[in-house]
């Protein structure tokens, strides 16, 4: 269908297009001032499945658009004396986006993204510093069941309970009466996340938690049984679970940033020892 009305949209425009223009087998849409909008760029632009109605219209803008911006570019040429500083910036942006590609390519190539359990930790402990806080973790159960659900009493008593029987309980009850379970007691998450669970509307959320780690609430449909086995507040110590992919990035950007300091300094020797610096 897009093929199809591309092909209309060639047969338009083609006949506006040069002859003379070598367009490296590609389809001419469009031409204006020597310059060309293909068929092929159009194509992968169009967004898949639309109607053709709306097939048309992106098109119809697509190539609006296009024809206003190399009006606009025309115009400010033309308005613009020649400028030394934007072609320095140009050649600048060009050189770093050169040395970029390659030092990527480079570090694809020959540095290996695995690091051991151990360059981790030791990382982690030598810059505790950096692992701060800055939103509550918390460690627990949840469970929201209707207010119908049978056996209340008995998930009252084994929610507060983090030992494996209790926990085997309520696994075994939330199969059929839960609405929601997340069981997080060997794992870190944002207290923010538990607290989209519950409609907990009190001042001071956070050290509410903390103090009241066995909270339970109901609505007009549901109850809500949350206990937090676990809390670590804003400015604590992050925990290394939690933190170790923050930790691998970090681990990871060093070795990259010795790995090229050490290619760029064997490429400095090389042209030392080459004579190819020249000082006047």
């Amino acid at each position: 269908m897009r093929i199809f009305f591309l092909g209309i949209l060639s047969i338009l425009f083609c006949a506006a297009c040069s002859e003379q223009h070598n367009h490296k087998g590609k389809t001419p849409l469009v031409e204006l001032d020597g310059n060309f909008l293909y068929r092929e760029d159009l194509q992968s632009a169009l967004p898949a499945r639309l109607s053709k109605d709306d097939s048309l219209l992106f098109a119809e803008h697509y190539i609006r658009n296009w024809v206003e911006d190399i009006l606009l570019y025309e115009k400010a040429q033309s308005n613009i004396p020649d400028n030394g500083e934007i072609e320095k910036l140009v050649e600048n942006y060009r050189k770093a986006l050169i040395m970029h590609t390659y030092q990527q390519a480079l570090i694809h190539q020959r540095l290996s993204n695995e690091i051991s359990e151990q360059e981790l930790t030791e990382y982690y402990e030598k810059n505790k510093e950096l692992f701060k806080l800055e939103r509550p973790l918390v460690q627990g159960l949840f469970m929201k069941v209707p207010l119908t659900a049978p056996e209340l009493n008995n998930v009252r008593r084994w929610y507060k309970t983090p030992t494996q029987d209790a926990v085997e309980h309520l696994e075994k009850y939330s199969l059929q009466n839960a609405v929601k379970y997340e069981y997080f007691y060997d794992k870190w998450v944002p207290m923010a996340d538990v607290l989209d669970l519950i409609p907990l509307k009190v001042p001071e959320v956070e050290s509410y938690v903390n103090e009241n780690r066995h909270i339970e609430l109901k609505d007009t449909a549901f109850y809500y049984f949350l206990n937090v086995s676990e809390y670590r507040s804003v400015g604590e110590q992050e925990p290394y679970e939690f933190a170790r992919p923050k930790v691998k990035d970090m681990v990871l950007n060093l070795k990259q940033v010795e790995f090229m300091k050490a290619v760029k300094d064997d490429l400095y020797q090389q042209a030392v020892k080459r004579d190819k610096i020249k000082y006047n």
